[in-house]
């Protein structure tokens, strides 16, 4: 069977971003930790390179792939909820932080240094 994973492209925040999503997320955890061998673009030899983790049921994978990319609006994760309250709840927890209100009912979450 195929499965698809999301990747997060990030520049050493691996850890962070699954955790916070992990703590807004119901029934998530972090799967694995995976360090780097050699050195690359992004983290040194030693270094976390990928971070699985798994937000209520669904697998997404965070990597630390270096600066090379550029955050980009062009790719959204829609929550579909049931009530108003799991909305709030979702709305709230993301912006928390960091996370940013847009038209249309969206938000923002970029991922920093200081997540």
């Amino acid at each position: 069977m195929t499965t698809f994973v999301t990747c997060l492209w990030l520049d050493g925040q691996a850890e962070e971003a699954a955790e916070f999503y992990c703590s807004v997320f119901p029934n998530s955890r972090v799967i694995a930790v995976d360090e780097t061998p050699v050195d690359t673009p992004g983290p040194k030899a030693g270094e976390v390179l990928t971070v699985e983790f798994e937000l209520d049921g669904r697998t997404f994978l965070a990597l630390n792939g270096g600066p090379g990319v550029e955050y980009t609006d062009a790719i959204s994760l829609e929550i579909r909820c049931s009530d108003q309250a799991e909305i709030d709840h979702y709305w709230d927890g993301l912006l928390a932080g960091g996370g940013r209100e847009m038209q249309c009912g969206w938000l923002t979450r970029v991922i920093h240094g200081d997540l």
